[in-house]
């Protein structure tokens, strides 16, 4: 018997109990009107398809993102790998499993990184910027946190929208200096700090934390509205000149550069341009990143669609 294996290395035979992520899930019934259920087991490594025979019932696919404890085999099943489930149930409080196993995280350390934006914050010299970004970090600092940046496409994994906002703070500081004559450090800092806040309300989340879908407000209405209004009832409870509050706005709502890619209007000012190319640069690196994960180097990948091209990985980027 294997215990907790990684999915990609399960072969044919295996006989594995473990804890896994229940992807999706679906109730069903033979010919004969027994009950089944079919899904989709996952880790961090990879996926395969679930059956249980006989299925006493219990799980259905309103616990599709869970944690389950699983016994069984890996049997075949048109010409792929099928893992048949002997024993399925929802893991609970008393179980004890790597989340960083199940699910993606950031590869990076989250206090390290709070800290590091913690200390931004704490350096800005102007009294208005540096409380409206204390107190939006106060108010989403648990999810902030903990949720991706993304469904997709870039930092989609657990701890992705502090990775992301640490990565572009880091950049925006070093960009404020090199251009100090035109612009403003702490409005900058201020508007990256806040760009993407509204995220924890754009999505719906899995019990794990991972973006599953977009909320109605999501569809509806975007994480770019929804922070300005944020910012804008907090501007007015902390009591800041009127000025200060629409640029802040005018930072959030611009950020995606062009309307045409869901910005409300294109940037206007220095730090609402600096806050846009920064948000572009390490979005694209990150999908560089995540891209050569499963690329050998020496080779070009097929067409990636965030970036609308094929990419080429270099010789020297062996993965490790």
């Amino acid at each position: 018997m294997l215990y907790n294996i990684a999915v990609t290395d399960m072969a044919l035979g295996d006989e594995i109990e473990g804890f896994y992520l229940l992807s999706a899930a679906s109730q069903r019934t033979t010919n004969s009107g027994k009950p089944y259920l079919t899904g989709t087991i996952s880790d961090r490594s990879g996926s395969m398809e679930l059956v249980a025979w006989d299925f006493p019932g219990g799980i259905g696919p309103e616990d599709g993102g869970r944690v389950v404890k699983l016994r069984g085999k890996v049997s075949e099943y048109r010409g792929g790998r099928q893992f048949s489930a002997q024993r399925i149930r929802l893991a609970d409080q008393n179980d004890r499993y790597e989340l960083s196993e199940l699910v993606p995280t950031a590869p990076i350390d989250l206090e390290a990184a709070l800290a590091e934006v913690e200390a931004l914050i704490a350096s800005m010299t102007d009294d208005d910027y540096r409380r409206m970004a204390e107190e939006m970090l106060r108010r989403h600092r648990e999810r902030f946190t903990r949720i991706p940046a993304a469904k997709s496409v870039h930092h989609g994994f657990l701890g992705g929208l502090l990775m992301h906002t640490a990565n572009m703070l880091r950049t925006a500081d070093f960009l404020a200096g090199q251009y100090a004559e035109v612009v403003n450090r702490d409005l900058l800092l201020c508007g990256t700090l806040l760009h993407d806040l509204a995220k924890e309300r754009e999505f719906d989340f899995s019990p794990l934390g991972l973006a599953v879908d977009y909320s109605l407000e999501g569809q509806l209405l975007g994480h770019l509205v929804m922070g300005a209004q944020e910012a804008a009832r907090a501007a007015e409870e902390l009591g800041l000149p009127q000025e200060k509050a629409v640029l802040l706005q005018h930072l959030i709502l611009s950020h995606h550069g062009e309307p045409e890619f869901g910005a409300a209007v294109r940037p206007m000012c220095a730090e609402a341009e600096l806050l846009h190319l920064v948000d572009m640069i390490d979005s694209r690196m990150e999908i560089y990143a995540e891209t050569f994960q499963s690329m050998p180097a020496g080779s070009f990948s097929g067409k990636v669609f965030a970036l609308d091209r094929k990419i080429y990985k270099p010789t020297d980027r062996e993965t490790e």
